[in-house]
This record gives structure tokens, sequence and C-alpha cells, in this order.
């Protein structure tokens, strides 16, 4: 475990193939040897897999991308579930905080270590709650609405706007770093996938990848329309997850103009408006697909592995220039110093189809803790 110096905060995301299925109806952790729903591993395996990568990984936060259920009505509770896991395995990790509940079993979650961060869920935009009364007559807001709302926009291009909904409604936070006073907003995201179904009816299966990939763009947009928000109020910005889509444009997104990551980034925006990401090149390779990548699938039509970048931890343009960062993709197939960790190495592929995404950042360290309000 790397010993997190005064100054530094690393910051990682991990979508978290089939958590949910850890644990039970009462979100207590299942611990045997039972198949998981992962593929080859059993519930124990992936649990103890689980918790040695976040180990090795190391950060003071940590976004869950498809963290355990939430539900109203079932009564599951995603930070129940993480928090109970934490001190199963004894992580430093051992707080976490939840937004807006999602309409599927995969939920955002930040786990983080209350020692070194303090975190709200600080969602923006206007409310979803129709205006009345004198409210009912103002102008309507120019910002975007929040994240549990309605959003409308034309995406199919034929002129009229079409209202859109997260399914997973992203995670907006308030982000502190206690040792330096740092405050950051965090947006932790995990965008519509644009997977269609692959049957004998080609058309139906394109129409299907088509409409997937406006409803993911349409969720791009509102998440931009964010993030200029917060770029022009001068924030600090980090804005991370599963984006399911990566660089470049597929056949069907070039109908579209754009793809989803491109736009989120701001790829065509002035650079004082633009996030940053890791400098390291990225390549396409025929064999099996991106260099780097953070994920690895099973391809159903060779029975081989096809790779993908589509995780990403994005950064304002400012705190990229002040604060040092370093990102790291943890793939073992691709990292060679990974690589020669063996426990790791077989903790990260038994745990997920993805892999964890970790940025280091150094702040400057404040002269004297901020004075408190006067009687508190």
């Amino acid at each position: 475990m790397r010993m997190p110096q005064g100054s530094e905060m690393r910051l990682a995301c991990w979508n978290v193939e089939w958590f949910d299925a850890l644990f039970d109806a009462e979100d207590r952790l299942l611990l045997d040897e039972r198949r998981a729903r992962r593929y080859g591993v059993t519930r124990r395996e992936q649990a103890e897999a689980v918790a040695a990568a976040i180990r090795a990984v190391d950060p003071d936060a940590l976004l869950v991308v498809e963290a355990p259920n939430t539900g109203s009505r079932s009564g599951r509770s995603a930070v129940r579930a993480l928090e109970g896991f934490a001190a199963r395995f004894g992580l430093r990790q051992s707080a976490a905080l939840s937004g807006f509940e999602s309409e599927t079993d995969q939920e955002l979650v930040l786990l983080y270590d209350p020692s070194r961060i303090s975190a709200k869920h600080d969602p923006q935009g206007p409310s979803p709650e129709p205006p009345r009364g004198l409210a009912a007559l103002a102008a309507p807001s120019a910002e975007a609405p929040r994240f549990d709302g309605l959003y409308r926009r034309d995406v199919n291009g034929d002129g009229e706007a079409e209202t859109h909904r997260f399914i997973r409604p992203p995670l907006e936070l308030d982000l502190r770093h206690r040792c330096s006073g740092a405050a950051l907003r965090l947006i932790g995201a995990h965008l519509k996938s644009k997977a269609g179904a692959n049957g004998k009816d080609r058309e139906a299966a394109a129409a299907q990848h088509l409409a997937n990939r406006r409803k993911q763009l349409a969720e791009a947009l509102w998440l931009r329309e964010r993030i200029e928000a917060h770029l022009a109020r001068g924030e600090d910005l980090v804005v991370l997850g599963d984006f399911n889509d990566g660089p470049g444009l597929d056949l069907y997104e070039r109908r579209l103009g754009v793809s989803s990551l491109d736009a989120i980034i701001g790829t065509g925006a002035p650079p004082d408006r633009r996030l940053r990401t890791s400098e390291t090149k990225v390549r396409w390779t025929p064999d099996h697909g991106w260099v780097p990548a953070s994920a690895r699938f099973h391809d159903a039509a060779t029975g081989g592995t096809v790779d993908a970048l589509i995780d990403f931890i994005l950064i304002s343009p400012g705190l990229a220039e002040r604060a040092e960062p370093q990102w790291r993709i943890w793939n073992p197939w691709q990292d060679a110093a990974l690589a020669r960790e063996v426990e790791t190495t077989r903790a990260l592929t038994l745990a997920s189809d993805h892999f964890p995404v970790s940025l280091d950042l150094k702040f400057a360290l404040q002269s004297a803790p901020p004075a408190s309000p006067i009687g508190i």
C-alpha cells in the first residue's frame, strides 16, 4: 500500500461487473462458493478480488460504477452494502455516498477515506418540480436541469426537441481534500450503452444501435451543459466514470456528427473550455482493439476478447495546470510493471471486465487549518 502524502490525493473510478450479485436482499455480503454472476469465479473469489484490487489501487476516493442496488421499494441500500463490504475487508475507504436512485440495479457510489476526504451530494440545476404561482411566470432557467429531471434536445435531426432523462442520474458531489483544503466539483457518470440487439433482423438491429447512440449523445450533451456551467464559474472539476464511448466515431456516430466522449470533453471548444485527460497516445490494433484499454470483453463473434477504452477521468484545464495530474489505467495486460505483481494481476482479472482508472493530484498545503465560524 502506498503512503499518501498530505498534499496528494488519488481519485479512481471502477466499473465492478455484477457487484450487486455479491449481496443478498438485506445487503449482506455473500462470501460462499456459489458461482458469481461474473463468469468463471465464485462469489467469495470475486469479493476477495475486488477488495484486493481496491487495496492495490489505494484511492482516497473511488467512484464505484455498477455499485449494488438501491431500492426505495425493496429497502436495498448501496451505501449500506458498500460500507459493510469495506468493514468486512478492513478497507480504509470506509464511507460511502450515493445520489439519485438509478432505475436499474446499477448505482453510482463514492467509496472514500473519511480521514482524507469529505464529500456531500450536491446536485446542481433547477429542481425537476414544476414551477407554481409566480415562479411559473418567470423566464425558464438557462441552466441545464437537475440530473433527476427532464432534458429537451434535438438529437435525431428533425428540428424538434425530444425529451430525455437519465436512467442512471450522474452523481454530483462537493468534495474536499482535508489535508490541503482543496475543493473540487466531482461528477460521476455511467452513460447509456451503445450496444444493441444482434439478431437476424439487420434493419431492426441497426435502428436500435442508432437509437442507443442518440440516447447516449443526449446524456453526454446534458452532462456537457453542466460542465460548461462549472467552467464558467472557474471551479475545479473532475468528471469520471464509464462513458460507454471512446476515441473516434463509429459507423452510427458518423450520422450524428460527434461522439459522446468528444461532446463531454468539448473537443471543438477553446482550450480553456476543454477537459483534460491522459496524454497517453491511443492507437487501434486490429487484433484486440484500443491500446490503452480500460476494459476487456468477451467477443461472442470470435470467441476471443476485445479491448475497449471507455472509462475516463477528465479534469478542468485550471486543475490540470496546477495539480500535476498523473493518470493510470490498471490494466495488467498492457502495463508491464503491473503484470509483474502477480497477486494484484490475479485480483484485477478476477474482479471485473473493467480495470480501475486512477488520477493522482498534488495540492499546495495550507499554512494553517481554516478557522471555524464563530459558535462552531
